[in-house]
Formats: C-alpha cells, sequence, structure tokens
C-alpha cells in the first residue's frame, strides 16, 4: 500500500521591506549618488570568490518539498525583465539541521525590487507563473558546491506545498 503525500497549501504575500526583515532585506532602486546605507544591501562575501550571474529558470510553476540555506554567504536575487515571481524562506536557525515548519512563509516579488537572503535563511524558489524567467544571483563561486544544504520534507514529513 502506498501513502499518499500531504499537500500543504502556502498563501503569498506581497514583499515589504518589513514582513522579510527576518530573512533578509528587500531592495530598490536608488537614486545614482546616494550614499551607502541600511537600505542598501549587506553583503557578506568575504568567504570566498563572488559570483555574479544571470541563470534561467523555465517553467518552475509553484510546488517544492525541498528548502535550502547557505551558511557562508549571503545570497542575493531578483529577475529581469520586470516579471513578478515567489520565494519561500524561513529563518536562519543554524543550532539544528532542519527548518521550523511553522516559520515558512511565502512572498511574492514584483520585478522591480531584488531580495538580499540574511546568511543561513532557507529558501525555496524562485517560482513564477511564466514560461521562463532570467535572474541575477550573487553569491560565492562554490555556493552550490560547498555550501548548499538541503531539507526534503517529502523524506522527512511525507509534505510537499504549494504557493497559492
Amino acid at each position: 500500500m502506498s501513502t499518499l503525500s500531504k499537500i500543504q497549501k502556502l498563501p503569498s504575500q506581497l514583499i515589504t521591506p518589513e514582513n522579510f526583515q527576518p530573512y533578509g532585506q528587500v531592495i530598490y532602486a536608488s537614486k545614482d549618488g546616494k550614499n551607502f546605507d541600511q537600505e542598501d544591501a549587506q553583503l557578506n562575501l568575504q568567504n570566498g570568490i563572488p559570483r555574479f550571474y544571470i541563470m534561467r529558470l523555465q517553467e518552475k510553476g509553484r510546488k517544492f518539498h525541498h528548502i535550502t540555506r547557505h551558511v557562508k554567504c549571503t545570497q542575493c536575487l531578483g529577475s529581469l525583465d520586470g516579471k513578478d515571481w515567489f520565494m519561500v524562506v524561513c529563518p536562519p536557525n543554524n543550532d539544528i539541521n532542519e527548518p521550523e515548519l511553522s516559520k515558512i512563509a511565502a512572498f511574492q516579488i514584483p520585478g522591480s525590487c531584488f531580495i538580499k537572503l540574511d546568511v543561513g535563511t532557507w529558501h525555496a524558489g524562485p517560482y513564477f507563473d511564466h514560461e521562463f524567467v532570467d535572474f541575477y544571483n550573487l553569491e560565492l563561486s562554490d555556493t552550490n558546491v560547498v555550501d548548499h544544504f538541503t531539507h526534503n520534507y517529502l523524506k522527512s514529513h511525507n509534505l510537499s506545498f504549494e504557493i497559492i
């Protein structure tokens, strides 16, 4: 007999600097020449060689069961062409190897800003309804090799998620 997995609907909220603060920062355009301040991305890229690249993702949809974190660096993501997208996050908790299920949140992110994930923030995404979206990504050159810790909710809780 096979056991069907549970699907948890995860309501999304429109991102703001205030509601995203436990996970990182929301960065908007600013006037050229503005001095550096707390509204600029507060980066931690000192543990390796920074890598800035454009990644193309296709037909991601809104369903997932994996969530990942990086404990050596911050990560910045933003869409090109003004396309909206979704990101699921959970606050950093470096003392345990599993995100707190009750603290998972989904955000709708307009194409007019980008996000900076704090060191250790659990994240799933980007997700979107478009055929494809190009994203810029700033992390370390070896982040996905040596600093990529993933939790599988399908395996641990027989659970998957759908962003609504």
